[in-house]
This record gives structure tokens, C-alpha cells and sequence, in this order.
């Protein structure tokens, strides 16, 4: 059974911005909170409240001070949990902004190169550690700027987050940067190589010989590009896979198993909880709080 579910779908927002930067604020309960996306980058910073936070195929925690950085078209919600009968009159405050400004800016000003690559991680979804205090002030100087002096600020927060070293990724497997382009090519060979044919055995000795390398040349290369061995960096996207049909449709764990190449339900069960620290039935049920029902 593979039936899709169209109205669990996010919701698309639309915005037509008569500015380059849109803040919002908002409280508990508010039509924004619903599991949507939107073709613009979000900066997301929690005041008050706790509870479920879903970014993609991401599902965790969240609490006061959780400030995330969303990529365009990729689905989010924050759920709040143990909300008093008067609701909450503040939660969120949110920067909105759109790419190609920043990506034709940056062509013609060097120094605004320094935030592309925060840009590249933010299609995964961002998770900045131990920076609420700080950033929290940034938040309201740019809710009180106007004008030149609004994005002046908001450029200055974009290169303190763009430095940050204390963030995770929450959605989906991530290949590093090369510096070079013929590193960038090689890389990207294998990636669509392994999204291509993740539901059947891929063969890093293949790859190996399609990019001119020895096995262990091709292992060292590929750790450095990924963070990963060539096995662990399949799995985590047949995960990733596993979750997108998960969330997406009503298919049985048994066949989401093999469709997306494991050929062992007792592998796949234990690779999934490895990674997402659930299994993958626990999973689908949290998923569907994504929605707020």
C-alpha cells in the first residue's frame, strides 16, 4: 500500500515582500504555527515555550533561545507544548529573506562571500548552540532599525552565524565544500551516482574507478567530503528516504524497508534507530504532530 496523503502535505506561504527583510512576531496560538514552507530563508528564534521541533525529516526538542536557520522550500514547524489557557501573547521572532539578492550582492562585493557557504548548510536546516543571549539582541536592534540601518545589522548577525563552529544540520545527509573545482566535480559525480542508485547495492570500487582512484584513495577522498566511510553515508541516505515516505505516505515499514535498498528488516530497523534514535514506527507517530492535530 503506497497511498499519498496530498492534505498532510506542507502548506506553501506565500509573501510578496515590498522589502528585501520581513520580521514577524508572534504568540501561541497563531495560524503561522502549521507545518509549511516558503521559497525564502527563515530565521527562527524562540522567546518562551517549549516543545517538538520539525525541520525536513528532523524531529527533536526545542525550548526558549532555540534559534534555527531554514533553507527555502524546506517544511518547518514548532509545536508548543503545556500552553496556559491565556495563550502565550509572544513566542516567535522570525527574519525572512530571499536568495537572489544576497547571491548577486556577493558577486560584486567580496566581503559578502563569507555568508554563501551558511546559505549552502541552510537547505538542511540549522541549529545554532549556546548564541540565545546574544542573538536575541540582534533580533530586537533589527526589529527597531529602518531602512540601510536594518540591513546593516541583520548583515552583521548573517556574519556572526556565518562563523559559528557550535550548529548542527538537521535534515538530510551533507557533503562538504571543496575549495577546487575539479574536487566540487568529483563530488558531485558521486553524490548523484549514490542518490540515484541508493535503492540497489552501490559499489564504492565502482566510483573508485569512474573517478581515476585507488579504493583507498577513493576512502580517504570520500571520508573528507562527507565526514563519513562510503557505507555509513548510503545508509544515512536511504535513512533520510526511509523518512521522507514515512512522513509523506502510508506505505508499511516492512516495504519503505526494502524500497529504499535494505534487504533486511532487522538492519534497517537498527540503522534507523542508530540514527534517529527512534524506530522507524516511533518515528511516523511523532511525525504527525508536525501538523498540530
Amino acid at each position: 500500500m503506497s497511498t499519498k496523503l496530498p492534505s498532510r502535505t506542507p502548506e506553501l506561504e506565500y509573501h510578496e515582500f515590498s522589502e528585501f527583510l520581513r520580521f514577524l512576531e508572534h504568540g501561541v496560538p497563531d495560524p503561522l504555527i502549521r507545518w509549511h514552507y516558503h521559497d525564502v530563508y527563515e530565521l527562527h528564534f524562540i522567546i518562551k515555550s517549549s516543545g517538538k521541533l520539525f525541520v525536513g525529516d528532523y524531529i527533536g526538542e526545542f525550548y526558549p533561545g532555540n534559534l534555527v536557520l531554514t533553507g527555502p522550500r524546506l517544511p518547518h514547524n514548532w509545536i508548543s507544548t503545556n500552553i496556559p489557557a491565556e495563550g502565550i501573547p509572544s513566542r516567535d521572532m522570525a527574519i525572512q529573506f530571499g536568495h537572489a539578492p544576497l547571491e548577486l550582492a556577493a558577486k560584486y562585493i567580496p566581503e559578502l562571500r563569507e555568508i554563501m557557504p551558511l546559505l549552502e548548510r541552510a537547505k538542511y536546516g540549522i541549529e545554532f548552540l549556546n548564541m540565545s543571549e546574544q542573538v536575541e539582541q540582534w533580533f530586537y536592534r533589527i526589529r527597531e532599525a529602518k531602512n540601510v540601518s536594518r540591513f546593516a545589522e541583520f548583515l552583521n548577525l548573517l556574519g556572526i552565524l556565518a562563523k559559528s563552529n557550535t550548529y548542527r544540520l538537521l535534515s538530510n545527509a551533507q557533503m562538504q565544500s571543496f575549495d577546487d573545482d575539479a574536487s566540487m566535480a568529483q563530488i558531485n559525480t558521486v553524490f548523484n551516482y549514490i542518490t540515484e542508485n541508493y535503492r540497489t547495492p552501490v559499489s564504492a570500487d565502482l566510483l573508485a574507478t569512474r573517478l581515476n582512484m585507488s579504493p583507498a584513495k577513493f576512502s580517504r577522498f570520500f571520508r573528507k567530503a562527507t565526514g563519513n566511510s562510503f557505507t555509513d553515508f548510503v545508509n544515512q541516505i536511504r535513512i533520510n528516504k526511509a523518512c521522507q515516505l514515512l512522513m509523506n505516505s502510508e506505505q508499511y515499514v516492512t516495504n519503505i524497508c526494502y524500497e529504499v535498498g535494505f534487504n533486511n528488516v532487522a538492519n534497517f530497523n537498527r540503522r534507523f534507530l542508530e540514527m534517529k534514535g527512534i524506530t522507524p514506527k516511533e518515528f511516523r507517530a511523532q511525525a504527525e504532530g508536525r501538523f498540530g492535530d
